[in-house]
């Protein structure tokens, strides 16, 4: 390790560091449970740059210092959905391992109230922040503040798209390959018949961006191959990702769409609320639904016939992946700038076999 690098490094808690990334596809696998993307380095200002936000340390290179608090700040989505309960619960658990605490809030849904955090974890000084932003751009400047601040900034399930914003690591489902995988579930479930189908979206929300650009894509691949029925997408509502705003996007649907016998929605809630809607209008024999987590609450509809199938997360190994990022990280270890978590699909016949469900 060259002496230079080693006083840049005693200094690295006084200068500001950098670090953001939009989505891209997923490279080869690390030592872990995803498959990964490299980062690349940034420029500091003086004093002489060292190993910063988002770069990469050699093999071999000297640990950064450690921050002066042992406390991961997380802020989510929502602690609504027990998706994000799961990240958060199972960061705590991980952290817990490496002698870190961490410090949960929620967003709510409401980037402001996410900024607002993000600044209190900067005032506490906490070792590195993790966020699963409320909206991926309008997050950018908190961000940028956490790094002009020192504070290196993780993002789990859904990305930063502010590009002045800089990440360390992205950790997330591989959510556009999901919704490839959600299309082809809905082509197995509508067969040969094809028809008309809706997606129930959340705009806001980078992950959710992905899994619709993903089924999209495939069924467009479909239609391009396939002499049979066609799949025709006829609408796109914001179903907000909850079971209230997927219940009135799917009555509005029902009014203008008479002939629609599929719907995909980007998550559980959106797409329990789509069938508590199709069961009032006495429509839910006739439209099939495909979501996308593999939450209890949808595992259950999937075994009960109400949802058709869903590629499922895995908010567990985020969580710990997550964390492991951040250790690396202090360590002065290569950390890639994203992991993905691939999906699979969870059908009826997985749902009957599932131990856990009633």
């Amino acid at each position: 390790m060259r002496t230079t690098l080693a006083v840049a490094l005693a200094g690295l808690w006084l200068v500001p560091l950098a670090g953001c990334r939009p989505s891209a596809e997923k490279a080869a696998a690390p030592k872990s449970e995803a498959t990964t993307k490299q980062g690349a380095p940034q420029k500091q200002k003086p004093p002489s740059p060292a190993p910063g936000v988002g770069e990469s340390i050699s093999q071999g290179a000297a640990p950064r210092p450690k921050p002066p608090r042992k406390a991961i700040g997380l802020s989510v989505l929502t602690m609504t959905n027990p998706f994000f309960k799961t990240i958060a619960d199972t960061m705590t658990e991980e952290a817990a391992k490496h002698g870190y605490e961490v410090l949960v809030v929620s967003g709510e849904d409401n980037v402001a109230r996410q900024k607002d955090q993000v600044k209190d974890f900067i005032v506490r000084r906490v070792a590195a922040i993790v966020l699963c932003p409320c909206d991926s751009k309008a997050i950018g400047p908190v961000i940028q503040e956490a790094n002009e601040a020192g504070i290196p900034v993780f993002t789990a399930d859904i990305a930063c798209l502010a590009p002045d914003a800089k990440v360390v690591s992205h950790v997330a489902t591989d959510n556009f390959s999901g919704g490839k995988e959600a299309a082809r579930a809905m082509i197995e479930a509508l067969g040969e018949a094809g028809g008309d189908v809706a997606i129930l979206d959340y705009k806001q929300v980078e992950s959710c961006i992905l899994r619709v650009q993903g089924f999209k894509e495939e069924i467009a691949k479909h239609n391009a191959s396939s002499k049979g029925g066609q799949i025709r997408i006829v609408a796109e509502l914001p179903g907000g990702g909850a079971k209230d705003r997927g219940y009135k996007a799917t009555e509005d649907l029902l009014q203008s769409q008479r002939q629609l016998v599929g719907i995909f929605a980007i998550n559980d809630p959106s797409g329990l609320g789509a069938r508590a809607a199709l069961e009032k209008a006495g429509r839910a024999d006739q439209v099939k639904i495909i979501a996308f987590d593999g939450q209890p609450e949808g595992k259950q509809a999937i075994k009960e016939g109400k949802i058709y199938a869903d590629p499922i997360q895995y908010p567990d190994r985020i969580g710990r992946e997550a964390v492991r990022a951040i250790v690396r990280y202090f360590d002065g270890e290569e950390v890639p700038k994203e992991i993905l978590i691939p999906t699979s699909l969870y059908r009826r016949a997985d749902a009957e076999k599932d131990p856990a469900l009633k």
